[in-house]
């Protein structure tokens, strides 16, 4: 299905800065998460981090990133879709590509925290809640896990 959305790994300089704006849009401008909270070491240059970025046209409108939590563990994190895009599938395909790309770096098993507003999404692809609610960067979320 083509929802006319170009999905990719952020390989150069200007796709991670692409996804930096929709992060920076979503969680620090939207959501008011402090800036030392929502980027960290694994947004650093050489990180091993996996970043991705979805653009509409020349727009950058959805991000996320996949790192190592454990031995064949992957856990995604930092997936936004900027407030118009929302509801039009991005979030769905950018999950799928992000999955695929997990399961060629020989992920068994991901894990993510979700704020609590976004569980249902995640449980629709697959996701499970481990564990009670918590509270990071003052926002409810809850702990789920998806074996691929």
């Amino acid at each position: 299905m083509d929802i006319g959305y170009d999905i990719r790994v952020a390989e150069t300089e200007a796709d991670r800065d692409a996804a930096f704006f929709v992060r920076r849009a979503v969680f620090i401008d939207e959501q008011q998460v402090p800036e030392e909270i929502e980027m960290d070491q694994f947004d650093e240059r050489f990180s091993p981090t996996i970043h991705f970025v979805a653009t509409k046209g020349t727009q950058p409108v959805g991000a996320a990133r996949l790192r190592t939590y454990a031995d064949g563990i992957g856990k995604v994190e930092r997936v936004a879709v900027t407030e118009t895009e929302r509801g039009t599938g991005l979030g769905r395909a950018l999950m799928e590509v992000l999955e695929q790309t997990a399961r060629g770096q020989g992920y068994e098993k991901l894990k993510l925290n979700a704020q609590c507003h976004a569980q249902r999404f995640y449980e629709k692809l697959g996701y499970e809640q481990v564990g009670e609610m918590f509270v990071e960067a003052g926002i409810d979320h809850v702990a789920m896990e998806k074996k691929l």
